[in-house]
């Protein structure tokens, strides 16, 4: 796809991202809809855990589509995506059902605020081609992190 058509259905949600200072905005099937603030994937993450329905079918509007937030719009049966910012990474697993996306700024990977290094999450899905693997390899990695949260440290 391409820039936003801003005659679409996406521009509300879009000057809502802006606007709001969120980070997510999702309007489900019925219409109804959420902003969300917390940073990465975690909102999707969330969304896909605790409340599937409001994705399948969605509008969604994001500030950052990298590969693995791509992954799990995907899995989550989200219907049409616009990221401010959205990296050519992701594109293949959109294309590959067809998810209709639009972007602000198309870049070839996202990068850490502090400086040009690729995005942690885009380095933990590298290896990943379809969707499933996506979400597989984030979610071995967040149980991971909280494992390693959990462990008391032996350091004195």
């Amino acid at each position: 796809m391409d820039g936003l058509d801003h005659n679409t259905a996406l521009s509300p949600l879009v000057e809502l991202l802006r606007s709001s200072g969120c980070s997510l905005v999702v309007r489900d099937r019925t219409g109804e809809v959420t902003t969300y603030a917390r940073p990465g994937v975690r909102d999707l993450m969330w969304l896909l855990d605790n409340a599937p329905q409001r994705l399948r079918g969605a509008t969604v509007a994001d500030k950052v589509i990298g590969k693995a937030a791509a992954g799990l719009l995907v899995q989550g049966g989200v219907a049409c995506v616009y990221g401010e910012v959205m990296s050519e990474l992701a594109l293949p697993l959109l294309d590959a059902v067809g998810m209709p996306h639009h972007w602000g700024a198309l870049v070839p990977r996202i990068v850490i605020p502090q400086g040009d290094t690729r995005c942690p999450l885009e380095q933990i899905v590298a290896s990943a081609t379809t969707a499933p693997q996506v979400e597989q390899l984030l979610r071995d990695h967040f149980a991971e992190m909280r494992a390693k949260a959990a462990t008391p440290s032996t350091d004195i």
